[in-house]
């Protein structure tokens, strides 16, 4: 069955002739069918990611995106023992499927405090890679497009606030300008009136926004969950696709702090690296993994790098707050879950340049140590 000429809030990339490349991009990839995985199949990839997992130094994962099978496996794991990682879920919305805010119970702390599910992941645009951020303005590398929203506005402004209403967290991921704009237009009306801090709204990734979004992020309580290795990652490109103006405001993490926004730090793997210590590098210093960028030694826009001590924080108490766990998890406190690292260096204080040689030399989860380096047992 050949493919259609046009997805909606997708694109299929086609050779000169009309021919499709095999590239399929956002609600595109949607056409190609893969066999459902088996219950070993499941579980032999959960077992290899937790174990990278912990040997990264993690013991809590957001997971941005769980379709149904995904939530049954984790929920059949919690039925026969403790979960080896926690795990925050994501539940992933299908505007094609019934509305299920108000018939679906969240889950909240299931299998001593292991899995909770009470948030649900939207997609707003495509990837700002792939050319399908939705943005104010074409690309400057591309001005035939100014790529696409995966839903339309209508979808947005109906859902966000039955779910919020229902009582669930609404997570958006939003990349380009217009997303956000568009996000935050449907976030600012749902909010009027409400308690933000029982709700904790978030952007997902937040990549490229307007100065005058920013400040309204601040004002409205909205949480930006941003992935610093993506600043590394894509700065080798992002003045071709955008422009040397537009290009000040992606990745702009320092201006989005000083207009008042919450923030929480991710990777987005498997996009990125699941180690945090990439993460943490690139927040404060905004070069490669060699130590190099665009602009030179100081870093890529380096006036938007950000502290040690916010980076700290927003691998740690940021994300217990941005998943309503910052009294049990996110610090080392009496009466907190005994969740823990150990470095083999502080990275607080060794030159930034050292960091990337950072070894965890154990993972705690409880108390209990489910990861060392072999020369510590």
């Amino acid at each position: 069955m050949p493919f259609p000429d046009e997805v909606d809030g997708g694109v299929i990339i086609r050779d000169d002739a009309g021919n499709p490349t095999g590239v399929f991009l956002d609600n595109a990839q949607e056409l190609l069918r893969q066999p459902e995985p088996t219950e070993a199949d499941l579980f032999r990839r959960f077992r290899l990611a937790v174990k990278d997992a912990h040997a990264s130094g993690l013991t809590s994962i957001h997971d941005a995106g769980l379709d149904p099978a995904s939530l049954a496996f984790f929920k059949r794991q919690v039925e026969v023992g403790t979960l080896p990682i926690r795990i925050y879920g994501m539940s992933f919305f299908d505007e094609n499927q019934e509305y299920w805010g108000n018939t679906t119970k969240p889950i909240i702390g299931a299998g001593k405090d292991r899995l909770t599910a009470r948030s649900v992941k939207i997609f707003a645009d495509g990837a700002l890679r792939t050319g399908g951020a939705a943005l104010y303005e074409p690309y400057a590398d591309n001005p035939s497009t100014a790529g696409f929203m995966r839903l339309d506005t209508d979808v947005l402004l109906n859902y966000i606030p039955k779910f919020l209403q229902d009582g669930w967290q609404v997570n958006v991921h939003a990349i380009g300008d217009r997303a956000n704009g568009i996000v935050l237009d449907a976030f600012e009306a749902s909010l009027k009136g409400a308690n933000v801090t029982a709700l904790r709204p978030r952007l997902e990734h937040a990549q490229i926004m307007t100065t005058e979004d920013m400040k309204r992020l601040g004002r409205l309580g909205v949480i930006a969950s941003i992935q610093p290795t993506h600043a590394i990652s894509d700065m080798w490109y992002a003045q071709d696709r955008l422009g040397p103006d537009r290009v000040k405001l992606l990745y702009a993490f320092r201006s989005l702090i000083d207009s008042g926004a919450r923030i929480t730090l991710g990777s987005d793997f498997p996009v990125e690296s699941m180690n945090p210590l990439f993460g943490f590098y690139a927040a404060i210093t905004r070069l490669s993994l060699i130590g190099t960028s665009p602009h030179g030694s100081d870093g890529w826009f380096p006036e938007q790098r950000i502290t040690r001590q916010e980076a700290l924080r927003g691998m740690t108490i940021d994300p217990a707050y941005a998943s309503f766990s910052e009294k049990t998890l996110g610090s080392l406190e009496i009466g907190k879950r005994a969740d823990y690292v150990v470095l083999s260096q502080d990275i607080m204080v060794v030159p930034p340049k050292d960091i990337l040689a950072t070894k965890v030399l154990a993972t705690a989860l409880d108390g209990e140590v489910v990861y060392e380096v072999p020369s510590m047992s």
